[in-house]
């Protein structure tokens, strides 16, 4: 898997969100043109990408802020290209208290509660900018 992508509405705070999470900005830059039109399957795309790296190098999160065409706020039925959201994307942490208390600073709120899943993890979901869920992973001993 070379990267997932994630379509938000405010980039900046994405961008921020994933930061905290431990992940680094590789680099920003627009994206424009017939070929990504082809790609996407949509007409006048203009967008601003931000690829995110795990500190590990092995993952990616492109995260992306439609100008054009205007981005979709639902999911209807088969959902384009620009339909915000993803269901979530789970991150292996080794402090879940002080990632929640960081990702709190920038807004993210528990969609349930932080449980214990047997002796293994302490499992928690964290809903963050654009809705994105994400899930949270300590492995326990």
């Amino acid at each position: 898997m070379d990267h997932v992508g994630v379509v938000v509405d405010d980039l900046a705070a994405a961008i921020a969100f994933f930061v905290e999470l431990g992940m680094e900005l590789e680099g920003e830059m627009p994206v424009e043109g017939r070929w990504v039109d082809r790609v996407v399957g949509l007409d006048g795309v203009r967008v601003d990408i931000a690829m995110m790296r795990t500190p590990d190098g092995h993952g990616r999160i492109e995260l992306t802020r439609f100008h054009a065409p205007e981005v979709i706020r639902g999911e209807p039925e088969n959902a384009p290209a620009n339909t915000l959201g993803i269901r979530r994307i789970m991150f292996a942490v080794e402090d879940i208290e002080d990632v929640l208390a960081r990702l709190r600073a920038h807004g993210a709120e528990l969609v349930g509660e932080l449980a214990r899943y047997e002796d293994s993890h302490r499992l928690c979901y964290v809903r963050g900018p654009e809705g994105i869920i994400v899930a949270l992973a300590q492995q326990i001993g």
